[in-house]
């Protein structure tokens, strides 16, 4: 089969484009996706192809276009990140002071002590609810909050680490929020960064965009041998769920129900869940992570922006699994894996989402990297599309001599 691409790249970008061209037409399973970069403050690629539904808006397999938006899930995390470092860079909220200084109501439960720093690095022991939560409450931000705020860390603070899949967004966003005056956390990040750099991204889809959006679904190809071999994939995710259905894995995943299943939902598509439901596209990613790989954007404070690529814990994470390295909100390269390469550079830094969405920055070349699709593959970090793109990237920039 093949596939029109669309969109705009540089001649030398062109075995990107082949790259990307291939995922659906080897038998990879990719039906609609989005790809751009940013090198060196310039949009070098921003292409599309395949087909979405939406079935809320009545559309079946209708063209993917320029505009089209995918919930990105976790990839959203390092927006998240972003936010929150930014108001660290002007001192409206401090790193090693307690939450609870900011947001008193947190100090509930043995949090007292809890530093923003802790929840940054998933170092604070919040990594899911104890409490049961209906399905209804995860769109309900007043009662989110108040329930992350009355809850108990599964650990002693910074003594492990243990990836937060949902609490995370909820309780930085509030942090956000109080921090720097907004009415939401949406609005600081429509504020300061999406409407700035003019990009289509939103923690909470407005009614007018609302048919825009690709249905998620899971792609159409079993895991290969190299995906399963890492253990870093749904099925290895589903033993440790069911291991222990009262521990810290299955809850975090399925405490309510509806963080997994109703992402297709209307609810789910405008309420504001930071951790996993924004929804942006590639072009979207690409300019944020490329502001941030390029030293003359200024997003970040020079005093800050180092903490992006900064190890601060990596350990064998107690919510999944597996050994992960992490900056304060951002996910590092472990180079001897592929599903865990963020670029090659010693600098880089992203955040995947669940499925195959990704973005990256890598200052040691200046790239941003942002890809999004509808089709979700099983593994839990980089997807392997996602990695053959990157890889194709990284040998045009090394023919070019960047």
């Amino acid at each position: 089969m093949t596939i029109e691409v669309n969109g705009q790249w540089l001649p030398q970008w062109q075995p990107l484009i082949d790259a990307f061209a291939a995922n659906f037409s080897q038998g990879q399973g990719e039906e609609g996706a989005g790809l751009a970069l940013v090198h060196r403050g310039e949009l070098v690629v921003n292409v599309w192809a395949g087909q979405r539904s939406n079935k809320l808006a009545g559309l079946e397999r209708v063209d993917w276009s320029e505009d089209t938006l995918v919930n990105i899930f976790s990839a959203g995390k390092g927006l998240v990140a972003l936010c929150v470092l930014q108001l660290v860079a002007e001192g409206k909220l401090r790193l090693d002071e307690p939450v609870a200084s900011t947001w008193l109501e947190f100090a509930q439960t043995d949090k007292g002590a809890i530093t923003l720093r802790q929840l940054l690095c998933h170092r604070a022991g919040l990594s899911a609810f104890h409490q049961h939560i209906p399905n209804e409450q995860i769109f309900d931000w007043e009662l989110m909050t108040q329930a992350a705020a009355a809850e108990m860390p599964w650990w002693a603070p910074d003594t492990a680490q243990g990836y937060s899949p949902f609490m995370f967004g909820w309780i930085l966003g509030e942090l956000v929020k109080r921090a720097s005056g907004c009415a939401s956390f949406n609005e600081y990040f429509q504020t300061r960064l999406a409407q700035p750099l003019k990009i289509n991204c939103h923690f909470g889809v407005p009614d007018y965009l609302l048919d825009t959006i690709a249905d998620t679904g899971p792609l159409k190809r079993p895991l290969s041998v190299a995906a399963s071999s890492t253990g870093a994939d749904s099925i290895a995710l589903g033993k440790l769920m069911k291991a222990d259905p009262r521990g810290v894995t299955n809850r975090a995943f399925s405490n309510p129900i509806s963080l997994m299943t109703a992402t297709n939902s209307r609810e789910w598509r405008e309420a504001q869940i930071p951790a996993a439901g924004a929804h942006a596209d590639a072009r979207a990613l690409a300019t944020i992570y490329g502001a941030l790989a390029n030293p003359q954007q200024n997003l970040l404070a020079e005093t800050v922006l180092p903490l992006c690529w900064q190890e601060k814990t990596f350990e064998d994470d107690r919510t999944l699994g597996l050994p992960l390295r992490f900056s304060h909100g951002f996910m590092l390269s472990q180079h001897d894996r592929a599903d865990c390469r963020y670029g090659r550079g010693a600098r880089a830094f992203g955040h995947p989402g669940a499925g195959g969405c990704i973005g990256f920055a890598d200052p040691d070349v200046e790239l941003g990297f942002g890809y999004v699709t509808h089709r979700m593959g099983q593994g839990l970090l980089i997807d392997e599309r996602a990695v053959r793109l990157i890889d194709a990237a990284y040998q045009i920039l090394e023919q070019n001599n960047v």
